[in-house]
């Protein structure tokens, strides 16, 4: 058997704590060794509830010879800059989403990882549920014939005024944290050929970075692409994929618990069904792939990493360009 793969974590974020760490704890091929954070009570307290070490400094994790692998949740824009010591000191690193806040830097860090046999992956989990390999198979049989329209969103209710998302020299902002998710589903679902046609990012009150966007994108063979995203609205996770004859949709499609059980709606002329699907655990699968790719020494969906930070720069760049007008509740 495989020996597990060892791993450090710069940061103690609340998604690592909450969902990754447990991961790595239980998976059977990863091994979690060191936990370091800025404030060292918080990195000797987490240490302490998932069993390992606590390092004072990021750089100590870089710097010890048993970490195989690194995981960065830190801020947006700190990605770059840890990543790339990670990949320096020669570890493989699973990074947040999203990897780099600008494509060429995403590119440089994938070139880096490239040149030195080391795992680069961006941490993007839906895309290892099964749900959606359902989906695919079910438009590729045409269940719904020749495919016209996706539409996707990824919205959040407002955080807690304090929160780093809301921090533009941390690289919040709606795009790079909601965004990616369904700019990743519209990859994922219909390919690379995508291009951004329209794009509008709202900033709300008293912000400084987007809270909220919509984008229109063009796909091959005519297909249209809708996307919106937001952290000051209601929640939606969902997609739906629409037909010459029919619809498939998808709801929770970006962050189902373990053991939620997914129903594809699939409607057509003839009425509507749900195809129930088994439970998956979609930050455990993540985990697997990403040792998988470790021992390989290779980075996983590298063209669609790189592919989905241009499109993300190019939705950015269009809403630059784009007449604006103020939000209610704005001064102009």
């Amino acid at each position: 058997m495989t020996a597990a793969l060892r791993i450090g974590v710069l940061g103690c974020a609340e998604i690592a704590r909450r969902r990754m760490l447990p991961a790595f704890v239980a998976g059977e091929r990863t091994e979690l060794v060191a936990v370091a954070a800025r404030d060292p009570e918080r990195a000797e307290e987490t240490a302490r509830i998932f069993g390992c070490r606590a390092a004072r400094r990021y750089e100590d994790v870089l710097a010890d010879p048993d970490i195989e692998a690194v995981y960065v949740p830190l801020p947006a824009a700190l990605h770059e800059r840890w990543t790339e010591a990670a990949l320096r000191a020669g570890k493989h690193v699973l990074a947040e989403k999203p990897l780099t806040t600008a494509h060429r830097s995403t590119a440089r860090l994938l070139k880096l990882a490239r040149s030195r046999g080391l795992a680069l992956m961006e941490n993007v989990m839906f895309v290892h549920h099964g749900q959606h390999t359902a989906v695919r198979e079910l438009v590729d049989q045409g269940e719904i014939g020749e495919l016209c329209s996706l539409q996707a969103e990824f919205s959040v209710p407002a955080l807690p005024s304090g929160d780093i998302r809301y921090r533009a020299e941390l690289g919040g902002g709606a795009l790079w944290d909601t965004g990616v998710y369904p700019v990743r589903a519209a990859l994922h679902l219909l390919g690379p050929e995508l291009d951004v046609l329209g794009a509008h990012l709202t900033d709300g009150p008293g912000r400084t970075v987007d809270t909220g966007g919509a984008a229109l994108l063009g796909g091959p063979d005519g297909v249209t692409v809708q996307l919106a995203f937001g952290l000051d609205r209601g929640y939606r996770s969902r997609y739906e994929l629409t037909g010459s004859k029919g619809r498939i949709v998808v709801d929770r499609a970006f962050t189902p618990p373990a053991d939620h059980r997914p129903a594809i709606r699939l409607e057509r002329s003839g009425g509507a069904e749900e195809i129930s699907l088994e439970a998956h655990d979609q930050v455990a699968a993540t985990v697997a792939a990403f040792a998988d790719a470790a021992r390989t020494g290779a980075s996983p969906d590298e063209a669609t990493t790189l592919r989905q930070a241009v499109l993300l720069d190019d939705i950015r760049g269009r809403a630059r360009r784009a007449p604006t007008r103020p939000r209610e509740g704005t001064t102009p």
